[in-house]
C-alpha cells in the first residue's frame, strides 16, 4: 500500500489518483483525518474501482510500505520529526520542490541548508530509504484521469533497490518515463528546475515538463 502524507493537496491527490487508476492501493494522509477521508471519497468518484482510503498522517505512515511526502516544504521538518519511528525502514518518496512566490516575479527556488528537501528528509529520517521523484510532473494534469501524461520522471536516491521500486511505480502512470538521476545529492538540481517550469507554465499557459533526449 502507498501513503500520501499531505495527500489532500494537488500533487498528492494527483499521484494517488493515477496510481489508484493503475490498480495500486493508496491511502490519503492528512493532519485532519476527516479531510483525508473526504478527499479519498472524491477520488473514488473519479476511479470507482480504485482502492482509496483516507486517515491521519501518522496512521497512513504506519500502514504503508511506500510513503510519499507531498506536503509544502515548510511542513516537512515538523512532520518528519513526528514520524521518524513509523517511517523507519520504509521507502520515503520526496516530491517536494521548495519554492517561493513574489508578485510580478513568479516562482523562485528556496535555498535548503542540507542541499535539497530530499537530502533534508534523509537527515531527518536516517533509518528510512529516501527517494526524490515526481517534482517536475504537472499536479493539475495528474488530477485529470483522462489526460495523457508526457515527459520524464527523474529519480534520485542513494538506495538502488528503493530507486528501482519508485521507477517501477512511475511506469504505472502511462506515458511517463522514469530516468535514473543518480544519487540523492542530484535531487537539488531537479528541485531547482521546478520553479523554472512553473514560470514557463505561467508565461505560455501550458503544463510544461522535462524530457531527456538521447536515451
Amino acid at each position: 500500500m502507498l501513503a500520501f502524507l499531505g495527500g489532500t493537496g494537488p500533487e498528492g491527490k494527483g499521484l494517488a489518483l493515477r496510481l489508484a487508476q493503475a490498480g495500486v492501493e493508496v491511502t490519503i494522509g492528512s493532519r485532519d483525518a476527516v479531510r483525508a477521508t473526504a478527499t479519498a471519497d472524491q477520488l473514488r468518484q473519479l476511479v470507482p474501482a480504485g482502492r482509496i482510503t483516507g486517515e491521519h498522517n501518522a496512521a497512513a505512515a504506519g500502514h504503508a510500505s511506500v510513503v510519499f511526502l507531498t506536503v509544502p516544504y515548510e511542513a516537512q521538518k515538523p512532520l518528519l520529526e513526528q514520524l521518524r519511528l513509523p517511517l523507519a525502514g520504509k521507502v520515503v518518496v520526496n516530491v517536494i520542490a521548495p519554492m517561493s512566490f513574489q508578485r510580478g516575479r513568479g516562482a523562485s527556488a528556496v535555498e535548503v541548508a542540507a542541499g535539497s528537501a530530499a537530502q533534508e528528509a534523509q537527515q531527518l529520517l536516517p533509518e528510512s530509504l529516501v527517494v526524490a521523484a515526481f517534482q517536475t510532473v504537472s499536479a493539475e494534469e495528474l488530477q485529470q484521469p483522462d489526460t495523457t501524461m508526457a515527459g520524464d520522471v527523474i529519480v534520485c536516491s542513494d538506495y538502488p533497490e528503493a530507486k528501482a521500486r519508485v521507477m517501477e511505480l512511475a511506469r504505472k502512470i502511462h506515458h511517463l518515463r522514469p530516468v535514473d538521476g543518480g544519487g540523492l545529492a542530484n535531487a537539488r538540481y531537479v528541485e531547482q528546475i521546478t520553479p523554472l517550469l512553473v514560470n514557463i507554465n505561467r508565461i505560455y499557459k501550458i503544463h510544461a515538463g522535462i524530457k531527456i533526449v538521447g536515451l
